[in-house]
């Protein structure tokens, strides 16, 4: 009947539609791929993980414990979705043979349907055999700050906060934000926001840098053409069991009434919090809730993040500096541009990916350039090696 049949088929090989069969169905067919990630051995390990957690005693080192129940989470994963596929594509490989002999124009446009389901299943499932990071699996705070140019710069950084929430809904992912600085006039000065959702952090990571635009700008009467600047970082959510120790005399702690945008929202009490480190000279604040005590805690979360995110960063350093071809993705590197006129061309500079239609990527459609970034650069992920 064909490859599709056998769930043991190679895990470098694709099934993807094919529409140029002389009778006009629809036919599914193998092709190679670049994604790579050795799925005999994940299902290996996985079975092994299993006959750990049916031991009697297995809760009894909780830390080990909770590091299995992740990893079997992370296999699964992988494992699972990939059956549902083989599953899926072996039933629409035979119906559309069947089809070939006894013609039916309703199934094979059902058959057709479910070929283009099966492909951009497919596409997305080979997207993330590219995330290998040790963190990438992990949710992810996106940080955005506008750069200099008042008002027009902080539009800038509010559009792209709402670039990455629509992308985050296109994935089905859902988002919190966590602190918000709106501008005087317009746009925002700054925002952080969480992605709660499988592999965020590694689709999301690309994206950190400076962020270029190019517009006739709408608060310029004479209607001139402006640039304007903002940056992006993304830092991986640490799980609570991670320990990170943050001692209170590294941390000047001081509380304000959050702001907004005024009449009936007016906070009239001191609840927002903003958590300055010391010695990293770190600051964290969340204004979102009533609650100071919630504001801290939020806060707190956030500076951990960072500080893992910096730690890993720091044991990376020695690697990335033997490794000539990585990208550099510190602060000031400015990794793509977006241009509404005198022509309309978003161009990752990283990769020269560019695409035309801006107002497509103003509204999410971001995922060509995380894809060409993640093949360029490869795995491991810029905050170390899975482990």
């Amino acid at each position: 009947m064909g490859p599709a049949r056998h769930a043991s088929a190679s895990p470098d090989r694709w099934l993807t539609p094919n529409t140029s069969s002389p009778s006009g169905t629809t036919r599914l067919v193998w092709t190679s791929s670049g994604g790579t990630f050795d799925l005999d051995r994940k299902r290996e390990r996985l079975t092994a993980l299993e006959g750990d957690m049916s031991d009697p005693g297995f809760w009894n080192a909780q830390e080990r414990a909770r590091e299995v129940v992740q990893e079997v989470k992370t296999l699964k994963g992988w494992v699972d979705p990939y059956d549902n596929l083989i599953g899926r594509a072996t039933s629409a490989i035979e119906l559309a043979e069947l089809l070939a002999l006894e013609p039916d124009a309703e199934m094979e446009a059902d058959v057709a349907r479910e070929a283009k389901a099966i492909s951009e299943e497919t596409d997305g499932y080979r997207l993330r055999s590219l995330l290998q990071g040790r963190d990438d699996f992990r949710d992810a705070q996106v940080e955005i700050s506008a750069g200099a140019g008042g008002t027009e710069a902080q539009d800038w950084a509010q559009m792209l906060m709402r670039m990455y929430t629509r992308w985050a809904e296109r994935k089905g992912y859902t988002v919190d934000i966590l602190d918000l600085s709106e501008g005087e006039e317009a746009g925002i000065k700054g925002a952080v926001l969480e992605v709660k959702g499988e592999y965020a952090f590694g689709f999301l990571r690309p994206e950190t840098g400076v962020h270029r635009l190019v517009r006739i700008s709408p608060f310029d009467s004479q209607a001139r053409r402006h640039t304007s600047f903002a940056s992006v970082f993304v830092y991986p959510v640490v799980n609570e069991e991670i320990n990170i120790e943050v001692r209170e005399e590294d941390l000047r702690i001081d509380v304000y009434r959050a702001s907004g945008a005024g009449g009936q929202h007016v906070n009239k009490t001191s609840s927002a919090v903003r958590i300055t480190h010391l010695p990293t000279g770190i600051v964290c604040a969340s204004q979102q809730e009533r609650s100071q005590f919630k504001n801290k805690a939020t806060a707190m979360k956030m500076l951990k993040n960072r500080l893992y995110n910096l730690e890993a960063e720091k044991q990376a350093a020695a690697k990335a500096a033997l490794d000539a071809t990585k990208q550099d993705v510190s602060f000031g590197s400015q990794i793509r541009s977006y241009v509404f006129q005198p022509y309309t061309m978003v161009n990752d500079h990283r990769t020269e990916l560019k695409i035309t239609d801006v107002q497509k990527v103003m509204d999410g459609a971001i995922d060509p350039f995380i894809e060409a970034y993640l093949k360029q650069s490869g795995a491991p992920a810029a905050a170390g090696e899975k482990v």
